[in-house]
């Protein structure tokens, strides 16, 4: 086979395989590319995976010893969906929001909504009792499943907000209603009939920005689904651009294990959406350990691993020290943050079957975005790659929405039907992000001739801690909540380990001192841990302000870590 250009494959792939034909559509007033004869939503996503599961008999889902098959996963959706309508009395359209860890009743639940009609509300494990105060209020739901941690914080919530909470897991038998006994009690295990539209709400995922409570991100059936469509398409166009030899074994069946929280993108959209048109199996990891995560690789012949970068460096050294270079797995990706360039060659060379992959998406893209892997990524390892195709338009815009040329600094901006329906309850907000069908993503970066795109700053105020986005207002409103602080300025660290942790530099009352420690200390029930600053500066002198009066939190941080490194 003579091997063409990623442009050739893909316009031979989607003129020639029907599953991936595109045409054009109106969505909300706005011409956008899409994939005309995918399924239109989750539930018809979850019955097209049939057949690429062995019509339901392989082994679909792994946590902790326990296992079921596609059949068993699709049967338990379905009797939890009718429970829902049944007992809980949950309609097309109503709320329902999801507060646990990675266990398989989530991935269950994601889908048991979506068969209803239903919006998934995907709450923040790490939440306190006031952050999760806030998004529900936000939401409106009203029916939360929890695990048992999740529902001691929401307990202190349930008469003020009227919730009707339901244990699982670990969270059964701490609430009236229990997970289980809901599914367990269901009429029925066929899919339940309800019209739903491509273009209904399927979720809100809150995800931080510059404001200081996060912002509900609300995504529809169509968005999701030609996100997933996108991914799917790599696998098929990659073969046509790197052929593969006449005697190469025949690839092995996906396997994901799934090491990112899953009220995220990373791992909701392309590893468990994804997983169900692909045939994939899912193993899913209690808490994440590296050493278990190569042990689980390497026993459960796992091909594809995708986490934040400090997950893949960690990963690293732990198979190293095992002696362990994972053969089986062919796809090594990060999301959530930038890995560090000097880590790709390493990783490339301990994991020698594997590609090394790199992505940007947003969950207002529903994680579709830009990408590379393998060769290209080596040869590049500070880019973040090129845009997915085929459905997604890309341009670089000036602060007045212009389009700058190649290799000059602008802003990230798409177009396509992946993009977010708006932020709930946020309508200022979704205009000034949302122009046109054009999302204005904050990022700024640099697209070269051959369409590869290089980020290189962010114009919002965010930290990104292990690929968990911090809003810097969010940790400066907590900060002020301390007595003896006048003002505080929160600002990015940079850290080996996480990529960057966050920093924090307040005005002190006259005579008051305070430690990081003393800090934390405050702070715990306020803010969620991974937000708490894990550096700390502070002074009794007015924080440095700018030409307009207002704090000038890049100097601020500049001079901090002037201090640290002359400390070092």
């Amino acid at each position: 086979m003579t091997a063409m250009t990623p442009e050739q494959a893909v316009r031979h792939v989607t003129s020639t395989n029907p599953t991936f034909a595109l045409h054009e559509v109106d969505v909300r007033g706005v011409t956008v590319k899409a994939f005309k004869n995918i399924p239109p939503t989750l539930p018809g996503l979850l019955a097209a995976g049939w057949a690429q599961h062995g019509n339901g008999q392989l082994e679909y889902l792994a946590y902790e010893g326990e296992s079921l098959t596609y059949a068993e996963f699709t049967g338990s959706v379905y009797r939890l969906a009718h429970a829902m309508q049944d007992q809980l009395g949950l309609r097309q359209g109503d709320r329902v929001a999801i507060a646990m860890r990675n266990y398989p009743e989530l991935l269950i639940l994601v889908l048991a909504i979506s068969s209803i009609g239903g919006v998934v509300v995907f709450v923040n494990a790490w939440w306190t009792t006031e952050e999760l105060d806030y998004a529900l209020r936000d939401s409106e739901a009203k029916v939360i499943f929890a695990d048992k941690s999740r529902i001691a914080r929401l307990k202190p919530l349930q008469d003020t907000l009227g919730l009707t909470l339901i244990g699982a897991r670990d969270g059964e038998g701490e609430t009236a209603l229990d997970f289980s006994a809901l599914r367990d009690g269901a009429r029925s295990d066929q899919a339940p009939a309800v019209p739903i539209d491509t273009d209904d709400d399927f979720a809100i995922m809150y995800s931080s920005g510059t404001t200081g409570h996060p912002k509900g991100v609300v995504q529809t059936h169509r968005g999701a689904v030609n996100a997933v469509f996108s991914w799917l398409m790599q696998s098929v166009i990659a073969p046509l651009i790197d052929p593969p030899a006449p005697d190469a074994p025949a690839a092995p069946r996906p396997s994901a294990l799934v090491v990112t929280p899953l009220f995220h993108v990373t791992a909701t959209h392309p590893l468990f959406l994804l997983s169900l048109p692909a045939g994939a199996k899912i193993t899913l990891m209690y808490k994440w350990d590296a050493e278990d995560a190569v042990r689980l690789m390497r026993d459960n012949d796992i091909t594809r691993f995708l986490g934040v970068p400090t997950q893949s460096a960690e990963l690293m050294e732990a198979a190293k020290r095992m002696g362990e270079t994972l053969p089986m797995m062919d796809y090594l990706g990060a999301g959530g943050a930038k890995r560090p360039a000097a880590q790709v060659a390493q990783l490339a060379e301990t994991f020698p079957n594997a590609g090394v992959a790199t992505g940007w998406g947003m969950t207002e893209t529903n994680a579709l975005g830009i990408g590379m892997i393998g060769d290209d990524y080596k040869a590049r390892p500070e880019s973040a790659g090129k845009l997915h195709p085929p459905v997604q338009e890309l341009r670089m815009l000036d602060d007045d929405g212009n389009d700058v040329p190649n290799g000059t600094i602008g802003e990230i901006t798409v177009k396509g039907p992946q993009i977010m329906r708006c932020y709930l309850n946020k309508p200022e907000a979704t205009a000034e992000t949302l122009k046109d069908g054009w999302l204005r993503t904050g990022d700024l970066g640099v697209l070269d001739d051959d369409g590869y795109v290089t980020i290189l700053d962010r114009k919002k105020n965010i930290i990104i801690r292990g690929g968990e986005n911090i809003a810097c207002l969010d940790v400066e409103g907590a900060l002020h909540r301390h007595p003896d602080v006048l003002e505080a300025a929160a600002f990015s660290v940079p850290d080996d380990r996480l990529g960057e942790a966050v920093g924090a530099a307040v005005q002190l009352r006259a005579g008051a001192t305070l430690t990081r420690d003393g800090l934390a200390a405050f702070l715990d029930g306020h803010l969620a841990k991974y937000k708490i600053p894990a550096h700390l500066w502070c002074q009794h002198d007015v924080l440095t302000r700018g030409a307009t009066d207002k704090i000038d939190r890049r100097a601020i941080r500049t001079a901090c870590l002037d201090k640290q490194e002359a400390q070092v």
